[in-house]
């Protein structure tokens, strides 16, 4: 899979992940609904003033863009149990503090 296959396979990724039709992202980026079908498709690709504009509006980093999608994948499960993780850590972690201020008070 080449670089603008890949690249457009993860823009339409993160189109869709954010909800916007092909019409409202073009729209936004300031360029045709067919230039935009063409580059997720693979047919052409972006300036980096264009690249800059889809990032922003997408809320993504460039970097992600051109990575293949069982990489995006991958990444994403990881994140959620990143936050899992961290987020029972940090249960755990008050649930500890708060056992030991009773025991101080206590003395």
């Amino acid at each position: 899979m080449g670089i603008k296959s890949v690249f457009g396979a993860n823009l339409k990724y993160y189109r869709k992940k954010q909800r916007f039709s092909q019409e409202e992202l073009s729209e936004k980026a300031g360029i045709s609904s067919r230039h935009l079908s063409f580059i997720e498709n693979g047919a052409a690709f972006v300036s980096a003033e264009l690249l800059e504009k889809l990032t922003g509006i997408l809320k993504v980093s460039a970097s992600a863009l051109f990575y293949n999608q069982k990489e995006i994948s991958w990444d994403d499960t990881l994140m959620t149990s990143i936050d899992r993780l961290v987020e029972t850590e940090m249960v755990n972690t008050v649930e500890s503090i708060k056992l030991q201020l009773r025991y101080l008070s206590g003395l």
